[in-house]
């Protein structure tokens, strides 16, 4: 007999109810009790499982990114780029790779509507022949923040007030007049683009400022961006966003699923932008300054692959609840830049993982890798992989494994002293100006009034309102002017 024949699986399901530890349940309709009336036994094994278990069906939801929806599907590399990196998975066109891919509200809980005002979280894992790789961002393409010792202070103001547990705007009114690096995060999520139309008609970003190191160990800086073969679409007025959430509060979900079984399956292009690190510092931007782009007409987009959803999940909990994300996870090809954003997630997204999911959450089969794959991480809560070795140690005589084969690594020397600062080219305002110049009249129109009703909240004061006027004007001269109007009309100022 093979004691490993029925590890825990659906389909090894027997034809009776049973404990969970096997045992036949012959009555799963009554508890045993004292008479047909009771009391209630405790000695009733079978109920206290039952109850048990259903107390724990659940597990905390994500401090951010708590509302999500996943589909399955493959990646395809179509462009050579095998030039700039050996990553295997990007080794040659025609290559397909399995992936999981994640999109998620951000700052409301599991429960909420879709249609809310919030940053779009768009994560993809990529089961590749080396290893997990997990390229984790956003809809867009820049961030509120460029440090991640500022993330929890950001996280809380535009959580709900602790005290009412109500999203209230005069506290990230409050917090961001603090940072005026974050205006241009602004002129996305009070544009159009803030409430996105669905998942399926949404752009990804990797945000970070990323490396590619090729055979021969020559580094180039990048940045990864998705673009969906079904163009950009937004719910741009109140009314589109009323209409949708009167329907459906998770109408993304549901869209992203029934297109998926339908067959009409989504895609996206992925692309990347290049950068020189020998050119890093000729810019008037920092390249890895997540609260900026690369402009497109200097760094322009170029062909990497497509990503195809073609399957549903086979079970909700499972694969997305238990799915977990780190922009840690990379493969040899790949490396982190200096990036102070991302450096302080590389930590932060394995931490938080394991909190709520446990210490192994990557020996759950959403998280684990496809590939064969040997360490000596043994043992701790909920570890359930089978282990027969008398060796747990290395180097061993005993044990075949030895170091994998070399490959090229950021070599770059380090050398600078200890300090808290911030860095020199912040530029805070010229990319909002620019962006919100593209923007034509009513779509101006509709971002000032979404600045305005944040300011207009009973909560900002006149000191909050005259800084972000101040910023706003730095940004664009008749933004500041028009946005100080709509206050000075409502004698806000």
């Amino acid at each position: 007999m093979d004691p490993y024949k029925y590890r825990p699986n659906s389909e090894y399901n027997s034809t009776h109810w049973t404990t969970n530890t096997g045992m036949p349940v012959w009555n799963n309709n009554n508890s045993m009790t004292v008479g047909v009336r009771g009391p209630v036994l405790l000695e009733d094994y079978h109920l206290v499982e039952k109850l048990s278990n259903f107390d724990r069906e659940r597990i905390p939801e994500r401090v951010v990114h708590a509302r999500g929806a996943v589909a399955k599907g493959f990646f395809e590399v179509t462009h050579d780029i095998s030039h700039l990196t050996c990553a295997d998975f990007l080794r040659a066109p025609g290559v397909q790779t399995p992936i999981i891919a994640r999109f998620s509200t951000v700052v409301h809980e599991r429960g909420s509507p879709e249609t809310l005002r919030d940053p779009r979280g768009f994560a993809v894992k990529f089961y590749t022949r080396e290893g997990n790789f997990d390229m984790v961002g956003n809809n867009f393409p820049v961030f509120f923040v460029r440090d991640s010792i500022k993330f929890p202070d950001m996280v809380h103001a535009l959580k709900p007030n602790p005290k009412t547990n109500i999203q209230e705007p005069w506290r990230f009114a409050d917090f961001f007049s603090h940072h005026p690096e974050a205006m241009h995060m602004f002129t996305f999520l009070m544009d159009d683009e803030g409430v996105p139309k669905d998942y399926r008609h949404m752009i990804g970003s990797g945000v970070h400022t990323f490396k590619l190191l090729n055979g021969d160990g020559r580094e180039t800086l990048i940045k990864w961006h998705w673009r969906p073969s079904c163009g950009v679409a937004n719910l741009a007025t109140p009314e589109e966003i009323a209409e949708v959430q009167g329907a459906n509060h998770q109408h993304a979900t549901a869209d992203l699923w029934d297109a998926v079984a339908s067959g009409d399956y989504p895609e996206w292009g992925l692309f990347i932008q290049t950068m020189d690190p020998a050119d890093e510092d000729k810019f008037e931007f920092d390249p890895l300054d997540v609260t900026k782009v690369w402009p497109e007409d200097r760094f322009p987009l170029q062909p990497v692959g497509r990503m195809v959803l073609n399957k549903n999940p086979d079970n909700f909990f499972a694969e997305n609840e238990m799915l977990a994300f780190n922009p840690g996870l990379i493969v040899p090809g790949i490396a982190y830049s200096d990036d102070k954003l991302l450096q302080g997630r590389i930590y932060s997204y394995s931490d938080t993982q394991r909190y709520r999911l446990g210490g192994n959450y990557l020996l759950l089969p959403v998280n684990a890798p496809k590939c064969a794959h040997h360490n000596n991480h043994f043992d701790g809560v909920m570890n359930f992989m089978q282990r027969t070795e008398d060796v747990n140690y290395f180097p061993s005589r005993y044990d075949p494994a030895r170091n994998s084969e070399k490959y090229p690594v950021v070599t770059a020397p380090l050398a600078g002293r200890r300090e808290r600062a911030v860095i020199p080219k912040e530029n805070n305002f010229q990319q909002p100006g620019e962006r919100f110049r593209t923007f034509d009249p009513a779509r101006q129109e509709r971002f000032i009034t979404r600045i305005s009703e944040m300011l207009l909240d009973d909560g900002c004061n006149a000191e909050i309102r005259r800084v972000w006027v101040g910023y706003l004007t730095q940004c664009d001269a008749d933004l500041g002017k028009r946005v100080a109007q709509k206050l000075t009309a409502k004698s806000a100022l």
